[in-house]
This record gives C-alpha cells, structure tokens and sequence, in this order.
C-alpha cells in the first residue's frame, strides 16, 4: 500500500479502517499495514517522545489491549510482533478499555510508557482502529501523521534487541482502582465495603468491553444489578449499535430501567470513553441532560469553574450553568479539541474541571483529563449517594435545566471533491442568507460553523451548520422551544439550501 492510502487511515488523534472484508467493504488495516502501523509508533516513540530505543538495555514498556472486535486478536498478535522486533517490551492486556489503557501508564505495578488501544468506538464491527497513549496523554493529530508517515520497518535506525510479552490482567486491576475511589468518595456510608447497598442499577455494556462495571464494580460494591443486558462481549453487536447518542441504544436502557423499576442505568459505548444515564422515571440522561449533572457537582466542588463544551449544546445549558456559579466554554467539536481547550484555559490561569461533548466524551481535570466513561459514573454515584440522604437523587441536580421543546439534525452530502473548499464556500453563502433574513440573527460568540438565534415568527431558539469533523458532511443542528416553529425553519431554509449544488440537500 502506498504511503497516501496509510494516510487515509488517520481518523483525527486516531487510526480507523476497515479490519473485516465485506461484500461492499475492502480491508484496508491488512496485515502489512497493522505491522507497518507498529513500526511508526516504535519510531514516534523513539524520535518524538524521546523514549532512546536507540539505547542499548533500555527497557521500554508499551501496552496493548482490544475492545470486543472480532478483528482485536488478529491486530493485537500483528502489532505485538512489531513492537518486540522493535526492541520494545509489550504488556498484552486483553480486553480492556480505552480509559484503562491510558492508566497503565499511571498505575505503579505497570508503569508503561505507553499504551495503544484497539477500538473503532461505536462504528460498526466490520471496523477496527487504534488509539495510542503515552504518560503525557493521547496522541494529537500531527502525531498520528506521523506515525503512519514512518510506518515502516525501515525506518527503524537502531539495533533492536528482540522484546518480549508480559500477560497482565489491567481491566481487573482497573475495577480495583475505580471501587477503592468510590467507596472513599461515599462518605458515612451504613457499610463502607458495599456503600451501594439498597441501590438497584442496570448496565447495557452493549456487547463491548464494559460488561465488568455490573459484576466487577457495581456487585462488588452492594448494588443489585438484576435486569443489565449485553454484558457479554460479542463484536458482532448483535443488540444494539454501543453508543450512548444513538437513539435506539438509549431506548433499550431506557425500557430496561422501566421494566426493572430499577433506580438507575448506565450505557457505555464499544471501549468505555463515553456513557450515559436513565433515571428510574426513564429520562435519558445524555448529550445536555449529561452536561449539565456532572457540571452541577463539579461547580460545586470547584466554585467558578469554567465547563468547556462543543459546539452544539443549547443555550439553556448556559444559563443553566451560569445560574449554578460557573462558566461555559463552548468550542470546536471533537474530543481532543475540548480537551486540549480546557488544557490550555488553566494553563492561563483560568480554573477549568472538564472538558466534555455532546456526544459523551467527558474528561474530568481531576482524572488527567482523560475521557472516561467509568469515571464519569463513578462520580456521579457518589453524588448521587450523598443526595439520597435528603432524598433526592442524581436526575434532581438537573430539575432547573429547561429542556427544549423539540430537536433536529439534517446532514448534508457534499458534491465537491474538495470538501473543506466547498464546505467552507457554502458557510460563507450561508451566513450572508441570514444576514439578510428577518427573525434570524448570527450569534457573534461562536467559534464553528455558523451560529443563528431564531425568534418572531420562528420561535426562540438556534441552529448551527458546520462541518462535520470526519465525514464529507455539513450537519444542520436545530433547537427551539416552540413546537411547529423547526418544520417553520426548514421551510424557509430551502430558499438557501436547494439553490447550492455543491451540496445534496434532499435530506432537508
């Protein structure tokens, strides 16, 4: 394979393809490039990190585990005999998760240099990718061009002593980690070892990697987890796509929690780094609903925090977190972007505890701004445990958030082989259709796409069209709180939409 045709294999701060051939699909992580794949990491880790493999008795340790894919085993086995032909010394880990892999480089009983993750999130099981860490965070961008631009094996310069395969168990060691902080977060508990005693919680693992947080986590620690589904990993995700934004996989937690009359559900995605909640009257709590809990108990451990945000949340949760004491950043889609964004504000000396998506990334500052799913529930039983003594629980802290009175998202196809010019070409049209359109007004604090405040004759609200970060796409978000007033705003919006033929607006 060419070097372009790696190149297509960058994802953003990651690595995605096609790891199982299909009728309508060709494998594109074949065997040749996963191993070239191993090579580049071992060279980034030697030339960019700085890590001297080039040393001779140098003992570099690196990671590696698998979501449940039914292409991990064979990627995993590929990239292993890369690394140890590198000189490097691999931990092989087995299933684990996303926020796992990173913490073998924190835990002392591994103390990796780095960790690489297989996964492709929630996309379907045909695919497979890999996401790499080292003890400084997940890899940006410019490092995956640069792994993938020296994704060969001679590129590697030094004299490689062959490296050997450690087994450890990291996703048991995890669970450990993540009980002992809940059961110090829960204070005065009846009994400290079980301080979820009298909680019944339900967990759809959605046939990824993390089934553990029933039996390993929850059990363990009291709860009574009658009712989880799809705990068994199975990469052909026979159930329901693992992803805490899709609508049909909130459903299945949403009617698993009703049915059981349980207190509580949690849903994770494929490898754990995002998840999402159900109350026990069955409210959903993800994308803003998600938002604005663990902005709640954060501003309050943190008073005057600044929560940094994506671009598409709603205007209520402004309000709704400017009302509780804090501040609302609201930036770039994309979970490195918000991570690095809050990375950057308390680098200026501006508090900042989380940088989270819409879409369930949440990385607490508290937690090495690392998006991880388990830890993000983890925070929120405990709260929740603390609000039980005044009889409330965790969907209280989110009473006064105004929710919208309806929600849409049209996804335009762009025509042009060259997306960004014609995406960008259309958000200019755009933003002078509005300029000139009466009830519609551009928000000037807006740093994608563009931003338009609706009122008069379409309601109060807002909508956003931007580029979509991965696909040839721009997505249009709406929001309003006047029922009718979206199907008012579409209406109108043909007059710009079918009139660009760069763009196939049929979906409009």
């Amino acid at each position: 394979m060419d070097q372009q045709s790696l190149l297509d294999l960058q994802n953003g701060s990651d690595i995605r393809g096609v790891a199982t051939q299909t009728p309508e699909k060709e494998t594109t992580l074949t065997e040749e490039n996963i191993e070239k794949i191993g090579y580049g990491f071992a060279v980034w880790l030697n030339d960019v990190k700085k890590l001297k493999l080039d040393v001779p008795g140098q003992m570099v340790k690196v990671a590696v585990g698998q979501d449940s894919r039914l292409s991990g085993n064979r990627i995993k086995d590929l990239l292993i005999q890369s690394l140890e032909n590198a000189g490097i010394t691999v931990f092989d880990v087995g299933l684990a998760t996303t926020p796992a892999m990173f913490m073998a480089t924190k835990y002392e009983d591994y103390d990796a240099d780095a960790a690489i993750m297989i996964t492709a999130s929630h996309l379907p099981s045909e695919y497979n990718g890999l996401k790499f860490f080292t003890k400084d965070g997940g890899a940006e961008h410019e490092d995956i061009t640069f792994i993938l631009e020296h994704a060969d094996r001679e590129h590697i310069s030094w004299p490689a002593e062959q490296g050997e395969t450690i087994k450890k168990h990291l996703l048991r060691d995890y669970a450990h980690d993540l009980k002992e902080k809940i059961r110090s977060g829960i204070k005065h508990a009846a009994d400290p070892e079980k301080p979820l005693k009298g909680k019944h919680i339900i967990v759809d693992a959605g046939n990824g990697a993390g089934g553990f947080f029933a039996d390993a986590m929850l059990a363990k620690l009291g709860a009574n987890t009658e009712g989880s589904q799809f705990l068994e990993p199975d990469g052909n995700f026979p159930n329901h796509v693992p992803n805490p934004d899709n609508k049909a996989a909130m459903k299945s937690i949403q009617d698993a929690v009703i049915r059981h009359q349980a207190d509580m559900g949690i849903i994770f995605d494929t490898d754990v780094d995002r998840s999402a909640l159900v109350d026990r009257n069955g409210m959903t709590l993800n994308r803003n609903n998600l938002i604005a809990v663990i902005s709640a108990i954060l501003i309050k451990e943190n008073p005057g925090t600044t929560i940094v945000t994506n671009s598409t949340t709603t205007d209520h949760l402004k309000d709704f977190i400017e009302k509780l004491g804090g501040k609302q950043d609201r930036y770039l889609t994309g979970y490195r972007n918000v991570i690095n964004r809050a990375l950057a504000l308390n680098e200026k000396g501006i508090s900042t505890s989380l940088a989270i998506e819409t879409s369930g990334h949440a990385a607490l500052k508290e937690n090495y701004f690392l998006d991880d799913g388990a830890y993000l529930i983890a925070k929120i039983l405990i709260a929740d445990a603390e609000l039980q003594k005044e009889g409330k629980d965790f969907s209280s802290l989110i009473a006064s958030l105004k929710q919208p009175e309806e929600t849409d998202e049209v996804r335009f196809k762009i025509l042009s082989e060259d997306v960004q010019e014609a995406g960008d070409q259309i958000l200019k049209a755009f933003e002078a259709y509005v300029k000139k359109t009466v009830d519609l007004q551009i928000e000037p604090q807006n740093l994608e796409g563009v931003r338009v405040n609706t009122a008069g004759q379409f309601g109060s609200g807002w909508l956003l069209l931007r580029m979509s970060l991965h696909e040839p796409l721009l997505v249009l978000n709406l929001e309003n709180d006047e029922a009718g007033a979206i199907v008012k705003i579409k209406e109108k919006l043909k007059d710009f939409f079918y009139e660009q033929s760069l763009l196939d607006a049929s979906r409009l």
